[in-house]
């Protein structure tokens, strides 16, 4: 059962593992990417900007000194750069956690396209983590660890049905955003039911973060720096939303915590905000059909198969 109790600062020593964590240059995840450097953990902080990077970086180990951070260059809407990031990580030591935050919050006007040729919000914020997760399934699987899916409380609200998952036709930049938080819901819980199937030793999770902004999370230089009307506007808005680092809150918890298990749904307490606990995912997220639909789509869009077979054996050679 899950513990009413849970607060970041009282997270087991993670020390010996290992988490990367998408976007993490500023918002939920540098926030999250903080709280697992608290506990020990070691964390690959990635972002499209390098400066940024450096920043963020700079920042974690202002506010935790001996912090195990490194970072790496990802653009999630970019396939070859998500290769290559994977490459880089599947190099290395097992993975105990991935944390698939990175993503357009504020999409734009009119329809773009990546140079992949994918429309850029479900690039972002879906198709890209499709691909990163199945580049890094061996690693994830020797690390016996967990994905996490960022998800959305809209999905609830405005459940469009991602028959067009690109938009070709009738886009609209809020459209564009709920369908990919729909996606991303469902392609994280549809890996969970794959990965199970398959018997490879991966939990496929996903959180979200409530209704959390900027103007009330504390600042912190190169990371978060409203300005006085910010503050003041988003300050009105405080029954209703929350701070960022506590947005992460969930999404750590889904993480690293021993009761979650894979197939979960975790949210703020009072939907909009509070402390994290299980929540249950909009009825659009969970039907199988639309998943499978999804996922055969991100399969042929990425041409990336995930490799269940060689991440079961992974599992046993352990």
């Amino acid at each position: 059962m899950a513990r009413d109790d849970w607060h970041p600062d009282r997270l087991a020593d993670l020390e010996g593992r290992r988490y990367l964590v998408t976007g993490s240059t500023a918002g939920l995840g540098f926030f999250a990417s903080l709280q697992l450097a608290e506990a020990r953990g070691h964390v690959i902080m990635t972002g499209r900007n390098p400066n940024r990077l450096a920043s963020a970086r700079a920042a974690v180990r202002r506010l935790v000194p001996d912090a195990s951070v490194e970072t790496l260059l990802l653009d999630t809407s970019n396939l070859g750069s998500v290769r290559a990031a994977a490459a880089t990580v599947r190099g290395r030591a097992g993975l105990h956690g991935l944390l698939l935050n990175a993503g357009i919050v504020h999409p734009p006007k009119h329809r773009e396209t990546t140079p992949d040729g994918h429309e850029v919000v479900f690039a972002t914020n879906a198709l890209g983590h499709y691909a990163l997760a199945g580049e890094l399934l061996l690693p994830l699987a020797a690390g016996r660890g967990r994905m996490v899916w960022v998800g959305s409380m809209s999905t609830s609200m405005w459940p469009y049905d991602p028959l067009d998952p690109e938009l070709e036709n009738g886009y609209t930049p809020w459209r564009a955003y709920v369908q990919s938080k729909v996606a991303t819901a469902a392609l994280g819980l549809e890996a969970d039911r794959r990965l199970r199937a398959a018997g490879v030793p991966i939990a496929s999770l996903v959180a979200h973060p409530g209704f959390s902004i900027g103007g009330r999370t504390r600042g912190i230089v190169g990371i978060n720096e409203p300005s006085l009307a910010k503050r003041f506007t988003d300050n009105l808005q405080a029954p209703i939303t929350q701070s960022k680092e506590r947005g992460a809150w969930s999404l750590v918890r889904a993480l690293v915590d021993p009761d979650a298990q894979g197939g979960d749904f975790w949210g703020p307490s009072r939907i909009v905000h509070g402390a994290p606990r299980l929540a249950t995912p909009s009825k659009i997220t969970r039907d199988p059909e639309i998943a499978a639909r999804l996922w055969h789509y991100c399969e042929h869009a990425t041409g990336l198969p995930w490799p269940y077979l060689k991440a079961s054996r992974a599992r046993r050679r352990r």
